[in-house]
């Protein structure tokens, strides 16, 4: 296969302008919805390969199409995230973070590197395939309401509308050099969960005279582990995780409030919809019946995540042909959230798994940690293996 020699040549040969791209924006991380410098960033970066990005999409999204031969056969769409998180970097390395408290510690600049470093190789082969490939620099993916949505809402999948999209995520428990996919049903929804618990404070001493809010958010936790424990299937995956809990008192206070956060996930609508009901109802029952009161705030956030069979399984034989049979890897279902997921309840989605991990050079942090790093070997595989998986769909599609 020509193509696929010429592709993976480019993938190795832009190796280290790929390594450039992330570590610059390793350095400059910027939160959900402010990625202003990073959206420029991207749009010169597209400039300069000959395309002409659109900007201001959902305000900081960018989007720029690559134009086969016969463009408007068939069109499928690539998605990179953009955002950073409030986390304080850890590692020592030349490329951290030079935001104070702002991390990528989830991988979207290898997201954003990778998609780039596509855009460059299917730009330079574009006479070698048909149909027309949507390049997608998206906002917002770790906070609600979650920039897919957005740009949805800003009409990313129209004018031309994309049959498929693809999408890449980083996977530090899969080793470098492998790739990660799963069928059907794979990530969670995601809803965060808010519970202001009001009583009345009072004397430690004389806890008759209060309505002790500490003691009733203690009964509130326990009590609302019984929605996954006995309401919830056995075969049906479902977490609800109290993260943060806020009572202002001290050892003789007892506060007039406490402030619990947490989130819920599940993989059905039906039971995410059933359970946040009941989660509500069961929170403001047990303070009534204690005596105080409890304000219930739900931020309903992604759906949940669900890879089209056919398309996964195609994605699957291009990166079996990319990086050999051997390197491809069968991942299991996660209670993580991705905001990916809205668009594949518009148009046939697939999200794989790029293998960051490298257990000798001692790169082994989970996402989301002040230490989490890739081992960069897998930019050499990345650009050219979305690269890859775009031609084939649209060969695939064209047929």
């Amino acid at each position: 296969m020509p193509l696929l020699h010429s592709i993976k040549q480019l993938s190795e040969k832009y190796f280290s302008h790929t390594q450039e791209i992330r570590r610059h924006l390793h350095a400059h991380p910027e939160l959900s919805y402010n990625e202003f410098n990073t959206a420029k960033f991207v749009a010169q970066k597209l400039t300069e390969y000959g395309l002409t990005p659109t900007e201001g999409i959902a305000e900081t999204g960018v989007v720029a199409m690559i134009e086969g031969k016969n463009p408007s056969i068939k069109t499928i769409a690539l998605r990179a995230d953009m955002d950073a998180l409030p986390i304080e970097e850890a590692n020592e390395v030349a490329y951290k973070s030079k935001t104070p408290g702002v991390m990528h510690a989830c991988g979207h600049d290898v997201h954003t590197a990778s998609l780039l470093s596509a855009s460059k190789i299917l730009f330079e082969l574009r006479d070698q395939f048909e149909g027309s490939i949507k390049l997608i620099f998206q906002p917002g993916e770790e906070k609600n309401p979650g920039g897919a949505s957005l740009m949805i809402k800003d009409g990313v999948l129209e004018n031309p509308k994309p049959s498929h999209i693809i999408g890449q995520h980083v996977m530090p428990l899969i080793p470098v050099g492998k790739i990660g996919f799963r069928e059907g049903m794979y990530m969670a929804s995601c809803d965060e969960i808010y519970l202001t618990i009001i009583g009345k404070g009072g004397h430690g001493a004389a806890p008759e005279l209060a309505i002790d809010p500490i003691v009733i958010a203690a009964h509130i936790i326990i009590a609302l582990q019984q929605i996954v424990s006995r309401n919830a299937s056995p075969k049906q995956p479902t977490v609800l995780t109290f993260g943060n809990i806020i009572g202002k008192g001290a050892t003789n206070i007892i506060p007039n409030e406490v402030k619990i956060a947490g989130t819920f996930r599940a993989m059905d609508e039906e039971w995410r919809a059933s359970a946040l009901l009941k989660i509500k109802k069961m929170a403001e029952s047990i303070a009534e019946g204690m005596g105080g009161k409890c304000e219930v705030e739900i931020s309903k956030g992604y759906p949940y995540l669900e890879n089209n069979p056919e398309l996964t399984r195609r994605i699957k034989k291009a990166a079996e042909e990319y990086v050999g049979k051997e390197n491809i890897v069968d991942i299991d279902i996660t209670l993580g959230a991705e905001d990916f997921s809205y668009y594949s309840q518009v148009i046939p989605a697939s999200f794989y798994r790029l293998g960051t991990r490298n257990e000798s050079k001692g790169i082994t942090s989970y996402v989301h940690t002040p230490t989490f790093d890739i081992d960069e070997d897998a930019l050499k595989i990345a650009p050219g293996l979305m690269a890859w998986m775009a031609v084939r769909e649209l060969e695939h599609l064209h047929q």
